[in-house]
């Protein structure tokens, strides 16, 4: 995937993840994108370890793979937050 690519799958992952998980989190639309992105990498390093495979496009895995790093970078975001 190109920069183009990661930046688009990045502000959609990110902002479907602050969609499901409503509430003060940090930023605006730079945010989103980077929560996306490091929600892909998240998400394809735990389901290559789980067997699931990696994030590599555009298909329905990959996003729900990325969907789901970018919801554990929220929770431990807003665990991280209480204890500061």
């Amino acid at each position: 995937m190109g920069i183009l690519s990661w930046i688009v799958l990045g502000l959609i992952i990110g902002a479907l993840a602050k969609l499901i998980m409503p509430g003060k989190d940090p930023g605006g639309v730079i945010v989103t994108i980077l929560l996306g992105i490091a929600g892909g990498f998240v998400g394809g390093y735990l389901g290559s370890i789980a067997g699931l495979g990696r994030v590599t496009g555009f298909d329905i895995r990959s996003l729900l793979l990325a969907l789901g790093g970018s919801i554990v970078l929220l929770i431990l975001y807003r665990i991280f937050k209480k204890k500061a």
